[in-house]
């Protein structure tokens, strides 16, 4: 199973939210960069970005650091937030980003999300982020009426190459991964899904191994990394097992 280490970018800086919440934010360095190299260093073979600001703006704000760590890393590197048209998908890939991540159009404008999927086949991937099982968008601002399974079913159908699945409410916390909302939704569809949000033990990255059988491919770790409690080697090991 693949263990993705996150990089979420604010103003230019790796910071990390507390379930998502813009007031609740810690920073972690101010050379994102820098970052993925530590990354890259303990083992990351991927690596997952978040231009924060763009989730918010509905556009990519923080270009400058994800261009930085295109052209300084060797492994691939998904990027979303903000991303909302097809042309701001082909800007990234212009980056050098290998695998452009959409989230609130896959809800509000799916058929741009079809277009991107058949333009850029196997390198598009969507984020399903839940509140009580409920999609949120605008990051993570705004709650709808639509359930992750239901989108996650229609983007499958459009072509999409993976979901990613953040349980809001464990975003951040540490406190473990809903394992079960996501074998759930992996047990449920064709394409592989990504876990995040709350891995905090190694013993968080163990409950989602037996799921790897069902297409749950990867889990991305964020703040635990950041403060110390994963060591990311460590877990590359536990979860090669």
């Amino acid at each position: 199973m693949l263990i993705i280490p996150a990089i979420d970018l604010r103003a230019g800086k790796c910071v990390r939210l507390l379930r998502g919440d813009y007031a609740h934010e810690t920073v972690y360095g101010d050379d994102p960069a820098a970052m993925g190299r530590r990354w890259v260093a303990e083992g990351a073979t991927f690596l997952h970005v978040v231009d924060l600001d763009g989730a918010l703006q509905g556009q990519t704000v923080n270009g400058a650091a994800i261009a930085a760590l295109c052209s300084s890393l060797a492994i691939p590197i998904q990027v979303g937030g903000g991303v909302r048209t097809v042309e701001r998908a082909g800007i990234l890939f212009g980056m050098g980003v290998d695998r452009v991540i959409f989230g609130t159009a896959a809800l509000e404008e799916p058929a741009v999300v079809a277009d991107a999927c058949r333009r850029f086949p196997g390198r598009i991937a969507v984020g399903i982020d839940a509140r009580d099982g409920k999609v949120a968008v605008k990051g993570w601002t705004e709650t709808s009426a639509v359930t992750a399974a239901d989108l996650a079913q229609r983007m499958q159908d459009a072509g999409a190459a993976r979901i990613i699945y953040t349980d809001i409410s464990r975003d951040g916390t540490q406190e473990g991964v809903n394992a079960e909302a996501t074998a759930a939704l992996a047990a449920a569809l064709e394409i592989p899904v990504i876990a995040s949000g709350g891995v905090g033990t190694l013993d968080h990255i163990r409950a989602l191994l037996p799921h790897e059988a069902i297409g749950v491919e990867g889990v991305i770790v964020g703040r635990a990394l950041y403060t110390g409690a994963v060591d990311l080697a460590t877990a590359i090991a536990v979860a090669a097992v």
